[in-house]
C-alpha cells in the first residue's frame, strides 16, 4: 500500500553575536562551566533584559535573503516550562508577532537511492523568530549527579520554521543543507553543528493518499545531516508498521540514537 510522508523542520540557528540576546555576557564556546553566566543568565531578582541589536539585524538579514515578510513591529512572549537549566521558569521567545514572517527557500534535491534525477523544489517558510537558548544539564555517570551549566543560557537563536512541504528524507536533508549554507554565507551563523550552532527538530507523519494529515512525532536536536536521514527513514518505517499493525501513532517528542 502506498504511503505519503509529510515532513516539516524547525531549525535552531545560533546567531553570530559576541554577546547574549538580553545581556552583555559572552557567547564564546568552550569556556569553563558557568563562567559566562551573568546576573541576567542566572535570573537573579530585579534583573531586566536589554535586547541585543545585532541579533535583530541578523534575523532581518535572514528574512531579506529568503524573501520573507519583515515585521515592522515584533513582540516577545514568555514560553513557560520548568526545567533545571531554565532559571527563570520561562523562555523569552516570539509567538504571535515574530520578526520574520512568511517566505520560501528553493532547494536542489538529490534522491538518496535509485535512478531518479535531481529536481528543484520550493519549501515555504512559516516564520523565523528570535529567542534565547536554555542552559545545559550535564549528567555525571560516575558521581550519579547532574550539574547545570548556564554558559549557553541567553545565547541568541533564530528558530526557522518551515511548512510541512517535504515528503522524503532526501528533501528534508536538502532543505537543511541549503539553509545551513545560506546562514553561513550571509554571515549570521557559523554553522558549527558539533558545537550546537545549527540543530534541527524534524516533524514526521505518514498518511494514505487523499487522507488528512497523520499524527506527527517530533525528533529533537539532530546535529548531523547523516543522522537526520537515518532518523527520518527509521521513524517513517516505524509509523507505517504501527498503523499497519492496527495501532495508532501517538503524538510525541523523541530523540534519535544512531546506535
Amino acid at each position: 500500500m502506498t504511503w505519503e510522508i509529510v515532513i516539516g523542520l524547525e531549525v535552531h540557528t545560533q546567531l553570530s553575536t559576541h554577546t547574549k540576546i538580553f545581556s552583555g555576557a559572552s557567547t564564546a564556546f568552550g569556556s569553563e562551566p558557568n563562567t559566562q553566566a551573568d546576573a541576567v543568565s542566572l535570573a537573579l531578582p530585579g534583573v531586566l533584559p536589554v535586547l541585543n541589536k545585532g541579533a535583530v539585524e541578523r534575523a532581518i538579514k535572514f528574512g531579506l535573503a529568503t524573501g520573507s515578510h519583515i515585521a515592522p513591529r515584533s513582540v516577545f512572549a514568555r514560553k513557560n516550562y520548568f526545567y533545571p537549566d531554565l532559571p527563570k521558569g520561562y523562555q523569552i521567545s516570539q509567538f504571535d508577532l515574530p520578526v520574520v514572517g512568511q517566505g520560501s527557500l528553493t532547494i536542489q534535491v538529490e534522491p538518496l537511492s535509485g535512478n531518479a534525477k535531481p529536481y528543484e523544489k520550493t519549501v515555504r517558510i512559516t516564520r523565523a523568530h528570535l529567542e534565547e537558548d536554555a542552559g545545559k544539564s550535564v549528567h555525571g555517570e560516575s558521581q550519579g549527579v547532574t550539574g547545570v551549566d548556564l554558559n549557553r543560557a541567553g545565547t541568541p537563536l533564530l528558530e526557522i520554521v518551515s511548512e510541512p512541504d517535504m515528503c522524503s528524507a532526501a528533501e528534508a536533508v536538502a532543505y537543511a543543507k541549503t539553509l545551513h549554507t545560506l546562514v553561513r554565507w550571509i554571515g549570521i551563523c557559523d554553522g558549527n553543528m558539533q558545537e550546537g550552532s545549527f540543530r534541527c527538530d524534524v516533524n514526521v507523519s505518514v498518511r494514505r493518499p487523499g487522507e488528512p494529515l497523520g499524527t506527527r512525532r517530533e525528533i529533537k536536536n539532530l546535529n548531523s545531516f547523516k543522522f537526520m536521514q537515518q532518523a527520518i527513514d527509521y521513524e517513517v518505517q516505524w509509523q507505517i508498521d504501527t498503523i499497519e499493525n492496527g495501532d495508532k501513532v501517538q503524538q510525541a517528542t523523541i530523540l534519535f540514537n544512531p546506535d
